[in-house]
């Protein structure tokens, strides 16, 4: 039998939707019954139920009914038995919920349990027996033990019949809590000796329909006189006790008298309840009235006891009494907390008020005690929302963040208001998913590298390193070169940057003469969807390796003419006879120059400067120093290992022009002075062998050379002697050469060449002498590269 269904809906604080529907059927249904169409009534389509993944959640153990998801219908799980599952309690009814999730909805659905007529009245005996003196009076009454009828309304227990009715009749008292006690009132007098024993039948019907009856067997045996029935002190008794209070304890004590004297003035006193659990509860003393507690009382289970008290004395007559017994409440129940729906993971970038748990609060005791508040701990981005009926929902108060917190260990802790108080406390454990919302950051703002010239293509600069504060792949970094270029050249072709681990390698060899540093970026791109990323700046500094030598500016030398410093005999010491001028295209120490006297003809008339290549005289000149002198300096750079040139200098001692004319037309152009003891020794031997040839040869050769030496100074092809203005002097005031040297330095970007310009001086101390002239000797005017000479002596 299908119930009418009553829906309504009620809107929550809750973003999640709330509905309640109500059905009412009857019990004893079969298994499988209809019990309403909940899509239909709830507005909701069969679909969502399945996709919502709809199921019923109660806070009993017991299941009575079952959703079918297909079919959108809730049916009968179980036999459903009211009596058993709400005794006299009425209505009776069945209350739970719906839970759908995707998004989280909750629907309070009850559903009513009617009573119909499946049980009978039943008395606890089958028979009661009495002993009633002769001498009762008439109006005396006798309390007979009521009927039960498990069912309520019109199905309970209606009225008592009592057969014969020739010396009895009944009397039914109605009691407030709805139960009716029934009495035996005797109508006419007995005579034991007409009638010893009587035997009656109290018959039970209720309302149902059918109608059902139960009986029981009253047998009175009339006694001798006994004309005093006991009395109670009061006809109803009151009494309060804590529950759970020990056994043993005194609940109340009744008192009964009779006027009669001997044995029919002793009283017995008794519990006369049945089909119920006073008896396994309370018991009475049979001999003073005392009522104690032989079992265990639970406020929550029962709030009050009716206890029916029977006082007999040994003629059989008895008088009857109440106790009603109100249990007090104390706070022994703690909060218990049902999660009804939660969830375990959510996304970080989840709305605020997303809703990620479902709970429901439940404490047994009542008043203050059963008062509950939930709280949640502190430093979550979490806060608790209320509805009614004791439901909370767990919902996100703040932005979440991954990074900050993976993993959140929420307490909720439900506490009621009795004294003391009792809590309850749940720990949930929620996930948080990361997205893509962090980019690679680099370890520094910029990066600054050093590579030595002349380096392994293929070779480890140095790493950059970038992390992502994201998960998984979220987090996974690659590096990229971006495009761009230096010089013109793409920047590919001097680097390349590992795409997984952020090293970055020479691609090609770097000259530091070439390029002195350069710079690009790098791009590091997690590998979320979308990706992030971010770039920085890296700087290539080239360090300078010592590859270059020095390179020789002044004096210049060329393979056709010899260049030959003049120095007057009467040159002090300290005369500045030249300078030796150098470069190096290299940097740093690399460039640092100094100069060294490597060979002489005569070491002792001159020194070089260290620092600054000058050539000065170290003594007075004598006229005993020779004409021609021929320096061998030797410039050396500071690098590791150093590199250096050597160039020729070729110094003229003499105070006129003529006077070493003919001493420099034989000097060797090309040839190496070589001080050599032993060559010059074999030479020796060599020599004194041919004596005699060898000096006729050189006698003949030095007449041949004079006669056309002064054949060539009559053909006006002389070396011109420079004029030499006042103002020609060395730092010391002794020298010829003027104080300011001018030179122009060009250099390309390819370290082994190099154009040199020298500024013409104002007046020159140099003289040029080329044998092979057949003109007057002019001055060298144009200017030339010492690096483009084949002949160059710069080593």
């Amino acid at each position: 039998m299908k119930g009418e269904g009553l829906l309504f809906f009620s809107l929550l604080s809750l973003a999640s939707v709330t509905g309640q529907v109500s059905y009412t059927i009857p019990e004893e249904m079969a298994k499988g019954s209809l019990v309403g169409n909940i899509a239909q009534d709830l507005g909701v389509e069969t679909k969502r139920l399945t996709s919502g993944k709809a199921r019923i959640y109660t806070r009993d153990s017991d299941d009575y009914i079952e959703l079918n998801r297909e079919r959108g219908v809730l049916l009968v799980k179980e036999r459903i038995d009211r009596e058993a599952l709400c005794r006299q309690t009425t209505p009776c009814a069945l209350h739970f919920q719906i839970i759908l999730e995707n998004p989280m909805e909750f629907y309070t659905v009850t559903v009513e349990i009617t009573d119909v007529n499946d049980n009978a009245p039943t008395f606890e005996e089958g028979e009661i027996k009495f002993k009633i003196s002769e001498s009762a009076i008439t109006g005396a009454k006798f309390v007979l033990e009521r009927a039960v009828d498990l069912d309520v309304g019109i199905n309970d227990l209606q009225r008592y019949n009592l057969n014969p009715a020739d010396n009895f009749a009944l009397k039914v008292h109605s009691n407030a809590d709805g139960n009716k006690n029934v009495e035996m009132v005797l109508q006419k007098p007995l005579d034991r000796e007409n009638q010893e024993q009587i035997s009656l039948v109290l018959t039970a019907v209720d309302g149902g329909e059918p109608q059902m009856t139960g009986t029981m067997l009253i047998l009175i045996t009339v006694l001798d006189a006994n004309d005093n029935a006991p009395v109670f002190t009061q006809p109803t008794y009151k009494a309060t006790v804590t529950e759970n209070s020990p056994k043993g304890s005194v609940v109340a004590t009744v008192t009964a008298s009779d006027a009669d004297q001997g044995s029919n003035s002793k009283i017995t006193y008794s519990i006369t309840n049945t089909l119920d659990d006073v008896r396994k509860i309370f018991k009475i003393n049979k001999e003073n009235g005392e009522v104690t507690l032989i079992g265990n009382i639970d406020y929550e289970e029962s709030r009050n006891f009716q206890i029916n008290l029977r006082a007999s004395d040994d003629g059989g007559l008895t008088d009857s009494c109440k106790l009603i017994v109100d249990i007090q409440d104390v706070n022994d129940n703690k909060p218990e907390i049902n999660i009804m729906s939660k969830s375990t993971v959510i996304s970080e970038d989840a709305k605020l008020n997303t809703a990620v748990t479902m709970i429901n609060i439940e404490d047994k005791d009542t008043g203050e005690n059963g008062k509950v508040q939930c709280f949640i701990s502190e430093n979550v981005p979490f806060i608790l929302k209320t509805s009614t009926n004791n439901f909370y929902s767990l919902v996100t108060d703040s932005e979440l963040d991954r990074e900050t917190a993976s993993e959140y260990n929420i307490t909720v802790t439900c506490s009621d208001e009795g004294v003391p108080s009792l809590s309850s406390s749940v720990t949930l454990t929620l996930q948080i998913s990361d997205v893509n919302d962090n980019a690679p950051v680099f370890e520094r703002s910029s990066y600054e590298a050093y590579i030595v010239e002349n380096n392994t293509p293929g070779l480890s600069i140095f790493t950059v390193k970038a992390r992502d504060a994201d998960w998984k792949q979220n987090a996974r970094v690659s590096y990229i070169l971006e495009d761009s270029s230096v010089n013109g050249v793409p920047v590919s072709s001097y680097v390349s940057v590992s795409a997984d681990s952020g090293v970055i390698h020479a691609v090609r060899s770097l000259d530091y003469e070439q390029i002195k540093d350069f710079q690009f970026r790098v791009k590091a791109q997690d590998g979320g969807s979308p990706p992030l990323s971010s770039n920085v700046t890296v700087k290539i500094l080239v360090q300078d390796q010592n590859d270059n030598p020095p390179q020789v500016l002044y004096p210049v030398q060329t393979g056709s003419s010899v260049v030959a410093e003049m120095v007057p005999r009467s040159a002090d010491v300290g005369y500045l006879v030249t300078k030796v001028v150098a470069v190096d295209v290299d940097s740093g120490q690399n460039a640092w120059l100094s100069y060294k006297l490597q060979k002489a003809t005569d070491r002792a008339l001159f020194e070089v400067g260290l620092q600054n290549g000058e050539i000065r005289t170290v003594r007075q000149v004598t006229d005993k120093d020779a004409v021609k002198q021929r320096l061998s300096v030797i410039v050396e750079d500071n690098g590791q290992p150093s590199r250096s040139a050597t160039v020729i200098v070729n110094v003229a001692v003499a105070d006129s022009f003529p006077e070493v004319l003919s001493e420099f037309t034989d000097f060797p152009h090309d040839k190496e002075y070589n001080d050599n003891l032993t060559f010059y020794l074999v030479l020796a031997l060599a020599v004194v062998s041919f004596l005699f040839i060898t000096s006729l040869v050189v006698i003949i050769s030095v007449k041949i050379y004079r006669w056309r030496q002064s054949r060539v100074l009559y053909q006006s092809n002389l070396p011109v002697i420079p004029y030499y203005p006042p103002r020609y002097s060395d730092t010391l005031g002794t020298g010829t050469l003027q104080h300011v040297y001018n030179y122009e330095v060009c250099r390309t970007t390819d370290s082994r060449k190099s154009d040199c310009k020298f500024g013409r001086a104002g007046s020159q101390n140099v003289l040029i002498m080329d044998p092979s002239s057949t003109g007057t000797m002019q001055r060298i005017q144009n200017e030339k590269s010492i690096l483009d000479e084949p002949d160059s002596p710069i080593e």
